[in-house]
């Protein structure tokens, strides 16, 4: 097609590209909204606690549940997915509450701040953040600080396993006292998650599509040619999951919705980043360390994924500690 007067070629792929990476987004919105319409209408029981501030944004809020006990629960936290650019609290699985409430564990669901407000590290400090304050917290809600768990979908399964992996980000003498709370997970179960967020590794475990998924550049505020320097290198280690990897971490269980096969030549944008290459580049590491890690993806002859494998896994973990 030829180009309008004055435009180049490369402007017109340029505006082509945005384009593309717009309608991805405002589908993935879409898509959300819905889904959190129908959790909504499917949640058995309100929170005993909603939209709790645990940060000075506006975003920084969250909901809890408390499962019925006389001694303090185990505590899972659900953090959304939506890219880091859209999403929030309210798509929490309506199934999964009830099973994790029926067995005596709570849940708590958050909100955090998104890549159009402010880049990575924020949505994932805000993510570490809001587990402290449930350890604040732990006393008055009859929680178990030593038994938190986390799942999510997507962005929020790479949240998970990022503050999952991470060295305890407590500050001790913080004169903020939620800031001197335990960062630490005892378990997480999640979703389509992405072990990397480092398109260039992205782009050899699994393609060039996954690499250029519309929702990266906004994660570190960077396009262009600062996605080639050094401080873009830097920050797509510290946002991977897998760099913290240590010995010492919680087991994980990994779901993937997509086989393990190529993605096709005629990929686009953003197809196959959830990919289970994600979950087996992180179970190799993870096996090697000795860690459990439990992955799941259609043809592993494991048998039939279920929404029942995430309640299972976390129950098994987290309850009796």
């Amino acid at each position: 097609m030829a180009s309008a007067p004055g435009m180049s070629d490369n402007t017109s792929c340029r505006e082509t590209y945005m384009l593309h990476r717009i309608l991805i987004l405002l589908a993935v919105a879409l898509s959300l909204t819905g889904q959190r319409q129908k959790a909504a209408e499917k949640l058995s029981r309100p929170p005993d606690f909603a939209n709790v501030s645990y940060g000075p944004h506006e975003r920084n809020v969250l909901d809890l549940w408390q499962a019925e006990s006389a001694r303090p629960t185990p505590l899972v936290i659900f953090i959304h997915g939506g890219g880091f650019r859209a999403g929030d609290k309210s798509g929490l699985n309506p199934a999964l509450l009830d099973n994790l409430l029926g067995a005596g564990i709570s849940v708590a669901a958050i909100n955090y701040r998104l890549t159009q407000t402010a880049p990575y590290p924020a949505p994932m400090q805000d993510g570490a953040r809001a587990v402290q304050f449930l350890r604040y917290k732990a006393k008055e809600w009859n929680l178990d600080p030593a038994a938190f768990g986390a799942t999510g979908g997507s962005a929020g399964a790479a949240m998970s396993l990022w503050i999952g992996f991470r060295d305890d980000m407590a500050e001790p003498d913080s004169p903020d006292p939620v800031r001197r709370q335990s960062t630490r997970l005892q378990a997480m179960a999640v979703a389509g998650g992405q072990s990397t967020m480092d398109p260039r590794e992205i782009r050899r475990l699994i393609g060039d599509a996954a690499a250029r998924h519309p929702a990266l550049e906004p994660l570190y505020g960077l396009s262009g040619e600062d996605l080639k320097t050094e401080k873009a290198y830097r920050l797509f280690r510290d946002a991977s999951p897998i760099t913290y990897l240590t010995r010492d971490d919680p087991p994980v269980m990994l779901l993937y919705g997509e086989p393990d096969v190529p993605l096709p030549a005629d990929a686009q944008p953003g197809q196959g980043i959830h990919h289970p290459r994600f979950g087996i580049f992180l179970k190799e590491h993870m096996d090697k360390l000795g860690i459990e890690c439990v992955l799941h993806y259609p043809g592993d002859g494991k048998g039939e994924i279920s929404a029942a494998l995430t309640f299972e896994f976390l129950r098994s973990h987290l309850s009796g500690k």
